[in-house]
């Protein structure tokens, strides 16, 4: 390999250009419009623009990524995580341009992304499994069928997803239709495919995975284990190497599976195997993520491996750089900052960054995609930073992490940075002896804080605008960064996009008597989604009856109040964070 085209943004495409620079490659960066003046676009040896704002016409689009590849002279591809680093269509469409695809071949990917094919393999090897269903289910009367059968929690899972979009838990019958509904379109929002399956779901689990490493020599080797159990949304906030309080043979059993369902899959790359711990120490296989996962650097820390150059080496046909699996070195946890108001259910929270100031010193290390003065799109994933805290023991990495996070100042956006300091107080999480009382849904259900309320932030302003010049009767894209247009032309600019002026726009008409506690307001930047009830119906208070969407996850949106419902926003329209939805009479 000689350059690498970098199929991502944010911290991970970050960290695979740092990466690329160690190992003596190029790195070929892309951006959408949003993201013109980002981080990971100054830091590649060059970069090239995707024209668009969604995701599906900009890092979701496989011609335009292979089209840059092409002008760009790259000769390998890294997909990061999340957006395409699953989809064994792209893998394939990059083996046929010429390309190497940094990652397992297409049709392992197929293989392990199907959660259903996965199953059957892990079943086949003698991985430990909770009931599911057989193949995917095509409508919510299966799900009430499995649920009926096998009783109740229950995950309904995209067949062809991770990262927890496309994964709702039920957990009474009447929610179940309606769960199916929204595990469908997240599904399809987020991979392109709304296949689901069903499985049942151990109660208050812990969520563990081993990092496996494999090269196209035949060599399987399981680098350790993580604990991912402090999630909310089903998606993880803090990360830990080793996993803390299993026992030898637990952790055993997890290292001999993972690596039996690697070889039997023809694994090649990194990858991770997942389980769910339950209360009695009963463990189930649960997926395999076929791509680096975004709590890779704490396996870094406890094992002194570069996972990218290892992913660079393996692309490139050398050997693994190890061949058993290391003692681990100490303790790491990674700690995710995201763009979210704690106070607001986690809402994310698109702005600018006004300041950010990491923190430092002995075994501190941020993973950032981002700097002061760094806008927070709306439409992408709200992960901005990863701090990693190390240290000789989990005693000395929490003390650490106490004093980083309170030298970790981030101003413009709310952050999660609040719920990791409270969270270091908390003896379910602090405790030194085994049991360990955390769980997947432990900050759901038994994790509580006083949290103070963010301010709402302006959504950025656009960072480029897109137009088109005529050279000698030849149309010509051209484009600008916004900033260069001077404040009239950005806010120009923003009422075209329909942020924010829209919204101010839709106050005015709504009728002048309507009490603030009478409007329904967003409460994040995002798209409307769709409504549930009709322009007139009669709502009651704390009734759903909308949903957003906002950096890839929804959040259904409440009545403040009883009566009738008019609508001011539109079905599919973008919304700024305290923009009118409705007005109750």
């Amino acid at each position: 390999m000689r350059k690498v085209l970098i199929a991502n943004r944010g911290e991970i495409a970050v960290r695979v250009a740092r990466a690329c620079a160690d190992y003596g490659v190029q790195s070929v960066a892309v951006y959408a419009d949003a993201d013109a003046d980002a981080l990971h676009v100054r830091l590649a040896d060059e970069a090239w623009a995707l024209p668009g704002q969604s995701p599906a016409e900009t890092y979701l689009n496989i011609d335009q990524l292979l089209d840059v590849a092409r002008r760009s002279g790259a000769d390998a591809v890294h997909p990061g995580y999340g957006f395409l680093s699953e989809r064994a269509e792209f893998a394939r469409a990059v083996l046929q341009a010429g390309l190497v695809w940094i990652g397992p071949r297409p049709e392992t990917i197929e293989a392990l992304g199907d959660k259903v094919a996965a199953r059957r393999i892990a079943r086949q090897v003698g991985a430990p499994l909770a009931a599911g269903s057989d193949g995917p289910v095509y409508s919510a009367q299966q799900v009430l069928d499995f649920a009926r059968q096998h009783g109740l929690p229950i995950a309904i899972k995209a067949a062809f997803g991770g990262g927890g979009r496309g994964l709702k838990i039920a957990w009474r019958m009447e929610e179940v239709a309606e769960l199916y509904e929204s595990a469908v379109r997240e599904a399809t929002a987020a991979f392109g495919r709304g296949e689901c399956f069903v499985e049942q779901f151990l109660h208050q689990p812990r969520h563990i995975e081993a990092q496996v490493l494999a090269d196209a020599h035949g060599q399987v080797v399981v680098l350790g284990t993580r604990d991912c159990s402090l999630q909310r949304r089903n998606q993880k906030l803090v990360e830990e190497a080793p996993a803390p309080f299993l026992s030898d043979a637990q952790r055993q059993q997890i290292h001999s599976a993972a690596q039996a369902i690697c070889q039997a899959a023809g694994y090649v790359g990194a990858g991770t195997v997942e389980f769910l711990l339950g209360q009695g120490g009963q463990l189930s296989f649960l997926e395999v993520n076929t791509r680096l996962q975004v709590e890779h650097p704490v396996t870094e820390e406890t094992t002194g491996l570069d996972l990218v150059l290892e992913q660079l080496r393996i692309a490139d046909g050398l050997p693994l750089a190890i061949t058993h699996t290391p003692e681990p070195r100490g303790h790491s946890m990674e700690f995710r900052i995201n763009a979210e108001d704690v106070a607001r259910g986690y809402l994310p929270t698109p702005g600018t960054i006004a300041m950010f100031e990491a923190p430092g010193g002995p075994g501190v290390r941020l993973d950032a995609g981002v700097q002061a003065g760094s806008p927070v799109p709306g439409q992408f994933d709200s992960l901005i930073a990863k701090l990693i805290v190390s240290g000789s023991s989990r005693a000395q990495v929490l003390a650490r992490a106490r004093r980083a996070l309170r030298e970790f100042r981030i101003e413009g956006v709310a952050s999660t940075l609040p719920f990791h300091q409270a969270v270091l107080q908390e003896p379910d999480f602090t405790a030194e002896h085994s049991p360990f009382a955390v769980h997947t849904r432990w900050i759901e259900t038994q994790f509580k804080a006083p949290w103070p309320m963010a301010e709402r932030p302006e959504p950025p302003a656009p960072a480029m605008q897109r137009s088109f010049i005529e050279i000698d009767g030849r149309r010509v894209a051209l484009g600008l960064p916004a900033h260069w247009l001077g404040a009239a032309a950005a806010q120009s600019l923003a009422a075209a996009s329909g942020q924010p002026l829209q919204q101010l726009q839709q106050a005015a008409e709504a009728p002048a008597t309507a009490a603030q506690d009478r409007m329904l307001l967003a409460p994040l930047t995002g798209t409307l989604l769709r409504w549930l009830v009709a322009d007139g119906q009669a709502v009651q208070a704390g009734e759903v009856v909308a949903v957003m969407e906002a950096m890839k996850m929804e959040a259904p949106i409440t009545a403040p109040a009883a009566g009738m419902l008019r609508l001011h926003a539109q079905q599919g329209s973008s919304v700024a964070a305290g923009g009118l939805l409705a007005v109750l009479e």
